[in-house]
């Protein structure tokens, strides 16, 4: 009789392991999207709110069950808006298993990091890498961003400089890197088809302490106005550079100036500076309602490229609905399909990858603040 309540005991153990398994292989797992950009070092305010965007997509995805019964888990890596580091990042990434990457920020990493996605059929979506190689090249099927590409900004800056402001002689510097210099190549050519001359275009160095030899330049050129392109650290510099020579003429930047932290960086020398920039979309009711969110979560304001991410993350993750599956071919049809509403409004994507619906605006800071100029 013992004997036999230990046979039942040892049948019993044995069918709830079988059942435990059984539940466990049927378990969905999740679905793992990685988070890249520049989350420590002098860009971090350009990555930190892509972070923010994508776990409050990610949550509320999650609160409503999930993907077709399937949670999203968020991967995030770090690449300091640095190629070095983004193939680091990307390489992790890709061993973590992610399906889908929001990132990376910054146009020299997102080109590092993308044939490392490309290879292992990985998905990249970002908010903020606007060279135009990187969809029109055709190099990279897997690329999508919810910005426009630079060709559009530069050809917004070249149009302003020219008809709005009648500049007639403008310098056009650069940080040598992808972004920047492409920026720059391309307001040099449509202002020269505008018939704006263009005495000094050069690059400097990112860095540096100093840039008074390159505002001397500017000066002996005799310009009526600068384009810079590249970020906000260099900007900051050179503004106040030229100010305190006494330059007062117009500076027109991108949008890796157009950001508040320049304007803390630059204080008073800001003020007055030109920059292209994402359209606003703040009255747009998602907006309002992903800005709510983030101050309610975070206690601050969002930052740069926050409602572009916010809108990359909610495409992919609709992308991914659509499909039914995570799969790598279903995904791409799926973004270049569908239209999804979003904090930019009603997007989609063309067949290169290039945002579909949404565009840049030019703004001036005034007060301390950039106000969009219509």
């Amino acid at each position: 009789m013992k004997r036999t309540y230990m046979l039942l005991a040892v049948f019993a153990l044995a069918g709830l392991m079988v059942f435990s398994g059984a539940q466990n292989a049927f378990a969905a797992p999740t679905i793992k999207i990685g988070v890249a950009g520049a989350h420590t070092g002098d860009l971090a305010s350009y990555g930190l709110p892509s972070v923010n965007a994508a776990k409050l997509v990610v949550k509320n995805i999650n609160d409503k069950g999930g993907i077709n019964g399937q949670k999203v888990e968020l991967v995030i890596e770090d690449d300091q808006c640095k190629p070095e580091l983004a193939t680091n990042a990307a390489a992790k990434l890709v061993s973590a298993k992610v399906v889908a990457v929001i990132g990376h920020i910054c146009s020299g990493a997102t080109k590092a990091a993308l044939g490392i996605y490309k290879d292992s059929k990985i998905v990249t979506i970002s908010p903020s890498a606007t060279n135009p190689p990187l969809t029109q090249s055709g190099e990279y099927p897997n690329f999508f961003r919810t910005i426009a590409p630079d060709d559009a900004q530069a050809k917004l800056a070249a149009t302003f400089l020219a008809k709005t402001l009648k500049l007639k002689k403008i310098a056009v510097l650069h940080d040598k890197g992808d972004y920047g210099k492409g920026f720059a190549e391309l307001v040099k050519q449509y202002a020269e088809e505008y018939g704006v001359q263009v005495p000094l275009f050069e690059g400097i160095n990112p860095g540096a302490p100093d840039y008074s030899a390159v505002v001397n330049k500017i000066s002996n050129a005799k310009v009526d106005g600068v384009v810079w392109g590249g970020y906000h650290p260099e900007a900051s510099k050179l503004v106040q550079q030229m100010k305190d020579k006494g330059m007062n003429i117009p500076f027109i930047s991108d949008d890796g100036v157009k950001d508040n932290t320049f304007i803390e960086v630059a204080g008073k020398y800001a003020e007055g500076v030109y920059a292209t920039g994402p359209t606003d979309t703040s009255t747009n009711a998602l907006a309002i309602k992903a800005i709510e969110e983030h101050k309610k979560t975070f206690g601050t304001e969002p930052g740069a490229f926050f409602l572009n991410a916010y809108a990359a993350t909610q495409a992919l993750l609709n992308a991914i609905e659509k499909a039914g599956s995570t799969d790598y071919n279903k995904i791409v049809a799926a973004l270049k399909s569908n239209y999804v509403d979003t904090p930019l409004g009603h997007i989609s994507f063309d067949q290169k990858g290039d945002i579909i619906g949404f565009g840049f605006s030019v703004y001036q800071v005034k007060n301390g603040v950039f106000v969009e100029l219509k």
